[in-house]
This record gives structure tokens, sequence and C-alpha cells, in this order.
């Protein structure tokens, strides 16, 4: 089996990895609270398991390399559960991008970043969008929860998709982390979400805490969870991120669709 885990490699093993063009999933993630019943690093070991299988999938067709987790995030609207460590977004924009640097300083050109902590989403298209103006790799935002929404919500019998210490992921857990899991009384964790969490009127934003959510720290029925269902959405973020990885299209340099002036007037660059 083909090793796609940087920090199993030899520095002169990541160097031939660079000078063949490898794409580089860099795991971004945390650690939080996850009800009762997960333990607090279920986002950092989920993306973790997902990047490697979809790395070892992709490496069929291309080099791919999976950088250790950056397990900071930005999980504020969990502390009031405890358990959590959070970082600021001046931080965590300073962490990312000297990460990046490191990785492009040394001859890699295509950066996955791939998120598994939805407190993290927005900040990661901004830092996004400021890293890619002087950047010289091209840098794609992704998360398995996004990319493979589709297939997640069939497996699901309770949800339309992720939610927080759910059915989801409770499932992912018991498949690659069973004896973690405490099943004892799952059925009671379930918790209904009936308010908008981060929601106002009909498209609007507003930060809350997540006790606005739940009193128990789950949104969503783990009671549905099993590690088959959990083996199955583990593959299926794996596929889909490994579909993202090896799409040409994915990489494919931007286009200048600019005519050579507009009113005489050229452009410059």
């Amino acid at each position: 089996m083909v090793e796609v885990e940087w920090q199993r490699l030899k520095a002169h093993e990541i160097r031939r990895l660079a000078a063949a063009d490898a794409v580089v999933i860099l795991p971004v993630a945390s650690i939080e609270q996850h009800g009762p019943h997960l333990p607090t690093m279920t986002d950092t070991r989920l993306g973790h398991e997902i990047a490697i299988r979809a790395a070892r999938r992709a490496s069929e067709t291309r080099p791919v390399v999976v950088a250790p987790v950056v397990w900071t995030g930005l999980s504020e609207h969990h502390m009031a559960f405890g358990g959590t460590l959070t970082i600021g977004p001046d931080t965590f924009r300073a962490l990312l991008g000297d990460l990046v640097a490191a990785l492009t300083r040394q001859g890699f050109r295509h950066v996955l970043i791939a998120n598994s902590h939805g407190g993290n989403t927005i900040a990661l298209q901004q830092i996004c969008n400021e890293l890619a103006v002087t950047s010289p790799a091209t840098l794609v935002m992704t998360s398995y929860a996004s990319e493979a929404a589709a297939e997640i919500k069939e497996l699901l019998e309770d949800q339309d998709g992720l939610q927080h210490a759910c059915e989801a992921e409770t499932s992912m857990m018991l498949a690659c982390e069973g004896g973690l899991v405490d099943a004892s009384d799952l059925a009671a964790l379930a918790s209904t979400p009936g308010r908008a969490f981060l929601k106002a009127g009909k498209g609007s934003y507003r930060w809350r805490p997540f006790t606005h959510l739940t009193g128990n720290g789950v949104a969503g029925n783990p009671a549905r969870s099993s590690a088959e269902k959990g083996e199955r959405l583990l593959e299926a973020g794996a596929t889909q991120i490994a579909a993202l990885i090896t799409d040409p299209e994915t990489w494919a340099d931007p286009e200048d669709l600019r005519p050579g002036a507009v009113g005489g007037v050229p452009f410059g660059d």
C-alpha cells in the first residue's frame, strides 16, 4: 500500500513528491465537545480518516500526500460545554498562511484544504481568497460533508446531512474508534433542532453559541448510528474527495476572458 502520510515519510521522499507535482491534502479540524458519547477528537479523527482514504484512492491517478491535521480550529461556540480548545480568527489565519507558505516553499503547487469542522468554513473561504492573490499554488478548500452531501443524505435515516455528534458522526466514530464511543444510551441523547442556529430572517447570518441549539451538545439523533453505516459514510466521503483531487478541472489555471482592450483602452496586468 502506498504511503501517503507526510509524518511517516522521509524528507527526500517528500521532496520527490513535490517534484512529481503531488497534491497536498491539508486537513483542518478541531478539538471540541461532541456530546456525552463522543471524544473531543471526533472532527480531527474523521477528517484524518477520510483524507487518508481519499489520498490512497487518488494516488492511483496522481501522487498525493496528507499533511498532519491542523487540530486547532474556531470553536468558540462550543466553549460553554467544556472540553473544547479554540483559537482566534487572527491566529487561525496566520497559522494557515504560514503552513501554506511552508508547502509552497518546498515546491508543492496544488493544495487541498480539507475542512472537517463547520465552524472553520467561513474563515477558510476568506483565507483562500486572501492567499490566492499572491500564492504560487492553486488552493482549494473542501469538506467531505459538502462534497459528498448527496451520498451522505441517502445513507442517513433521520437527517438530511451532517450535524454534530449525530447519526452520521457517531456512526463514523463507531466504525473507526468504536472503543471511544459510549453507546450505552444513545436514544436519550437525540436532539431535534427546533430553531435556527446561525440564521436570522430569510437569509441572514447571526452568531450564537451552541447552547442556543442544544442542551447536551448533540444536534441530531445518534440512536440511528451503526458501525456499518459509518463505514459506508467514510467511504462515500473519501470517494468524493478523491474524485475532486483527480478531476483536472479542480487544478486548472484560471482563464482570462477579457478582450485586449475596451473603448480603445488596454487592460493592465
